[in-house]
């Protein structure tokens, strides 16, 4: 089982990763941030992609969809902004944000990465 700090360090092992943090969607706030960019501030898009996390469960609740959210992918002209509710380990309420570079990264590789993290990630 991996730590907060050993998730971030393995989502930033991640081809292309720009940016990562685990997020508490009850509050907005960053448990925990790593950059490789001083472009990218990662304590507002925990906040503001917080906002995005809640519109989808109410979305998905309203339409009694009984059906677990595995990511919301943000597409952006240069970068891809994945959202991985955590569902194992004590991860309740919690979220993971991948910045990934278009160029650089493999978006399916990424996801099957945090995939990964997400399943040795204890919180």
């Amino acid at each position: 089982m991996a730590n907060i700090e050993t998730g971030l360090k393995d989502m930033m092992a991640i081809e292309g990763a720009l940016g990562a943090a685990v997020v508490d969607y009850g509050s907005g706030m960053a448990l925990g941030t790593l950059s490789a960019t001083s472009a990218l501030d990662l304590n507002v898009a925990a906040a503001g992609n917080t906002e995005v996390v809640r519109a989808k469960m109410r979305t998905v609740e309203q339409l009694n969809l009984n059906e677990a959210i595995e990511d919301i992918l943000i597409t952006l002209s240069s970068q891809y902004h994945i959202i991985r509710p955590l569902t194992s380990h004590g991860g309740q309420g919690l979220f993971l944000y991948l910045a990934l570079d278009r160029a650089r990264g493999n978006l399916a590789l990424a996801r099957h990465k945090l995939k990964s993290i997400e399943g040795t990630l204890e919180v």
